[in-house]
């Protein structure tokens, strides 16, 4: 992530440790934040408070007042509630998969194909993304913040994409997930989406749009950033790559969704809304989210709380 030091190279691989000044910085936003109790905490460590720093460009008041917007958020969306049952109909096509292989850095990879679209609802989309991002992020080795995200544009056309999920989505992202991405690489792309991406170019960050990497099979230049950043034995064939045992399988990939639900929340039913769970299950408690509340924004502004 970008954090004051020097720029990333072609694979997006950042230092994600926090440099010398971030530390006095994280203790900052702690103060504002003032005691933090259940999970709350748990999404406040130091790794995620430099996230949000670098993502405000290491302005205290404004990754604090970006943290707080985010635990709101988690009360109320309950993205760790998500449960593979309700947004298995989602992910029949194979739109949006971990993949079974990282990158060279260990960095889980997020493989993504508009093409496969096959539900018409935003708000089912973006509930299924934010599943996807959740399970990356548990996935995710120690001393590593981020991931890869491969965009296959094979028999893409523009019906596939809208702007209203594609504004939604940079919001969610930027918003409560800030620094996550490492790089994302937009495979092949037709001539028809440029129009798409100058329209939706103004909703993301720059450092953001720094880590869009646009690879062509048929250009060498562009297919080295895949050389560089992935084990090409492993990478799929459908990348450039050499391995054919890892196009996407539902049935598969179900089980291993399931395997993963098992393991990072237990043996926990969910209803398909997440509408039921008592207060005491919210990942935020609701005391905690009316403490956040009596935080004013202004005292955010003013260094006190």
């Amino acid at each position: 992530m970008s954090l004051g030091t020097k720029g990333s190279s072609s694979s997006g691989f950042e230092n994600t440790s926090p440099p010398e000044d971030y530390l006095n910085k994280i203790n900052e936003v702690r103060t504002l934040l003032g005691p933090l109790i259940g999970k709350s905490s748990e999404y406040c460590s130091d790794a995620a408070i430099t996230r949000y720093l670098a993502a405000r460009n290491g302005h205290v008041k404004k990754a604090t007042k970006m943290l707080k917007e985010t635990l709101k958020w988690r009360t109320q969306y309950k993205p760790r509630e998500i449960r593979w049952e309700e947004i298995a109909r989602e992910a029949e096509t194979g739109k949006i998969y971990r993949s079974n292989y990282t990158d060279k850095y260990g960095r889980p990879v997020l493989v993504m194909r508009p093409s496969c679209q096959n539900t018409k609802s935003p708000k089912g989309q973006i509930r299924f993304l934010v599943y996807c991002m959740e399970n990356a992020i548990l996935n995710l080795p120690d001393n590593q913040e981020q991931m890869v995200w491969l965009i296959d544009f094979h028999g893409f056309n523009m019906s596939h994409l809208s702007i209203k999920v594609s504004r939604e989505t940079a919001h969610v992202l930027q918003e409560h997930y800030p620094e996550r991405l490492g790089l994302a690489i937009l495979y092949n792309p037709p001539k028809i989406f440029e129009p798409f991406w100058k329209m939706v170019k103004p909703f993301l960050e720059p450092k953001t749009c720094n880590k869009v990497k646009f690879v062509y099979s048929d250009d060498n230049v562009s297919k080295k950033i895949l050389e560089d950043i992935f084990d090409m034995e492993q990478l799929e064939v459908a990348f450039g790559g050499e391995n054919s045992d890892s196009s996407f399988n539902f049935e598969k990939y179900a089980e291993r969704m399931r395997e993963d639900d098992l393991k990072f929340y237990g043996n926990t039913p969910v209803s398909s809304t997440s509408a039921h769970f008592t207060n005491s299950d919210s990942e935020v408690s609701d005391t905690e989210m009316k403490r956040l509340d009596d935080i004013p924004d202004e005292k955010i502004k003013n260094g006190t709380s």
